[in-house]
């Protein structure tokens, strides 16, 4: 049995979350909490890939990472770098779809507390760099880690964006989900079933955790 699947899938599922954790973060924090005009034409392509069809992500991604693409072009001309049918494809896919869902979440943590708690430290002297750290962060953190969750559950998953750009190579671009695809193709009902339960477990776990955790940290703000 090849476990390079399961392997290549959370590893490009953690660092994706990590860069889309740091990313929505600041950009919730930046654009969540000031007004500005175009903020909603702003805020809609950020989250255009949760409503787009996956084919189509992959297509914009091709289109902007191919070799005749703008991006595409010039890390091959400057850099003789290829984001095409890499590993590096498979992380940008998964980046692009489960944005939107830290973004989102990030955005609501930061808008579900009352400002107010940030001006008075304000007011105290405290440095903006001290006021998030010790304030906003943590008051924002229980809705960050759900989008954490959600976002990493989400780069798991991911299947026809990753197809696109990175198409399928064994050890190479192998996520469960392509496993899973080209195992039917090929008549592997039992390799594509093997899979199936895998992800299935993992999305299920993902899921009951987050419930449990935010009925615990429901039920430990009541009680204070």
């Amino acid at each position: 049995m090849n476990y390079s699947p399961l392997l290549l899938s959370f590893k490009t599922a953690a660092i994706a979350t990590v860069i889309v954790f740091i990313t929505g973060v600041v950009l919730a924090r930046l654009i969540g909490r000031n007004s500005f005009y175009g903020k909603s034409v702003v805020e809609a392509i950020i989250l255009l890939p949760l409503v787009l069809p996956p084919t189509v992500v992959g297509f914009g991604l091709l289109y902007a990472f191919g070799k005749n693409g703008f991006i595409g072009k010039l890390l091959l001309d400057w850099f003789d770098f290829q984001i095409v049918f890499t590993w590096y494809g498979v992380i940008i896919a998964a980046v692009v779809v489960s944005f939107p869902l830290m973004y989102q979440s990030a955005a609501a943590a930061f808008q579900q507390y009352d400002s107010n708690v940030e001006n008075a430290a304000y007011t105290m002297g405290a440095s903006k760099w001290k006021v998030f750290w010790t304030i906003s962060f943590p008051l924002a953190w229980p809705g960050l880690l759900a989008g954490t969750v959600l976002t990493f559950a989400r780069a798991l998953g991911e299947f026809g964006a990753t197809l696109m750009i990175a198409g399928y190579i064994p050890n190479v671009t192998d996520t469960i989900p392509l496993a899973i695809y080209f195992a039917v193709e090929s008549g592997n009902m039992g390799l594509a079933k093997f899979w199936v339960i895998i992800i299935v477990v993992l999305g299920f776990s993902a899921i009951l955790w987050l419930n449990w955790w935010s009925k615990r940290n429901m039920m430990k703000h009541s009680k204070s």
